[in-house]
């Protein structure tokens, strides 16, 4: 297996991981270990070339660490990404790939992402102690999904708060793109609360799925971003706002659980402009970072941590759009420097 640097001046390290004998090619990304270890979720997916692999790591990597500092966790930004079909993933894969994560002697916290499920990282757990999320152990704290959909659906509540003039979710529409395993939990709390819902994935027997036992309507998933409701919910990959999609948004707000939802800076401003209320999405989706912590971070009591933390978070983004609205700019440039601040102030997060 080689082990490779990779130049980024904006990172402090990154990794190329190659072992063309088992058919593996990845990137380790650490940001920023400012307020502490790096962490952040391994994420498996097909990438059309490793050019593209690679900019994704960049920018989740990125991601992490505001996310992290948003939701005072005392750790900073990472991402890992392997290159390929997660469906045949070997485990002969995921143990070089754990023992490049080793390398890094603890600078990196690895978890579940796109692609990877728990025993996947049980696997890994066998070769690195440097593994989160899993199934099973002193401080184990599980698949992150449903935590992190429950920080979402919170966040949608006090989105609905501010863009809406109430919480109240009963009658209201919400159109969620991507069915995974947090947007299917999510859309289960947003129909309990009465929510009208429209989906789409790429996966036709999850929308199948989603409307049987949510009443949602269903659409293509290159339509999804084009249906009227009070709010979008993007629970798939990033860069779907941008300038060509922004446009034709016909909803209120955007709240949601993908990363790097805005493909450029100048998307959030866009959005401010056509009077849609934006929810960063680092705050929104840290729920699941917030769980995953619990076990780096050794926490014996994880429920009582977690909703401590998610009711910060909560507070975290009322204050951001309040703030926002009172200077008449988007909340993604205020949350901006909400993390800034933090990480100037390390003890502040």
């Amino acid at each position: 297996m080689q082990i490779t640097t990779v130049p980024s001046p904006a990172h402090e390290t990154v990794l190329r991981v190659h072992d063309a004998d088992i058919g593996l090619t990845g990137f380790i990304a650490l940001h920023s270990t400012a307020l502490g270890p790096a962490a952040g979720g391994l994420r498996m997916r097909a990438y059309d070339s490793e050019a593209e692999a690679l900019t994704d790591v960049l920018r989740l990597s990125r991601g992490m660490t505001f996310k992290n500092a948003a939701a005072g966790l005392p750790l900073g930004g990472g991402k890992a990404v392997i290159m390929g079909d997660a469906r045949q993933k070997t485990e002969a894969q995921l143990r070089a790939f754990a023992n490049a994560i080793d390398t890094l002697g603890g600078r990196y916290w690895t978890a579940e992402d796109m692609g990877m499920a728990p025993a996947d990282l049980a696997v890994m757990a066998e070769v690195t102690p440097y593994v989160a999320g899993l199934a099973s152990g002193a401080f184990a704290s599980g698949d992150p999904s449903p935590v992190t959909a429950r920080g979402i659906f919170q966040s949608i509540r006090t989105t609905a708060r501010h863009a809406l003039g109430s919480p109240v979710l009963e009658g209201r529409h919400v159109a969620v793109q991507g069915l995974g395993s947090v947007g299917w939990h999510l859309c289960k709390l947003l129909r309990a609360a009465g929510a009208d819902l429209t989906v789409a994935d790429i996966d036709p027997d999850r929308t199948k799925w989603a409307a049987q036992s949510f009443g949602a309507s269903v659409v293509a998933p290159d339509a999804i971003l084009g249906v009227e409701a009070d709010i979008l919910a993007p629970c798939a990959i990033g860069g779907v706002l941008n300038a060509d999609t922004i446009p034709g948004l016909k909803v209120r707000a955007v709240a949601g659980g993908a990363n790097n939802q805005l493909a450029t800076e100048a998307d959030g401003a866009a959005l401010h402009a056509r009077g849609i209320l934006y929810a960063p999405d680092y705050v929104v989706n840290a729920g699941g970072i917030i769980n995953v912590a619990t076990e780096i971070l050794r926490i014996s009591d994880r429920p009582a941590f977690v909703s401590e933390k998610l009711a910060a978070l909560d507070a975290t983004l009322d204050a951001i759009f309040t703030r926002a609205a009172a200077r008449g700019v988007g909340p993604d440039r205020v949350a901006d420097e909400t993390v800034a601040a933090k990480m100037q102030a390390p003890e502040a997060a």
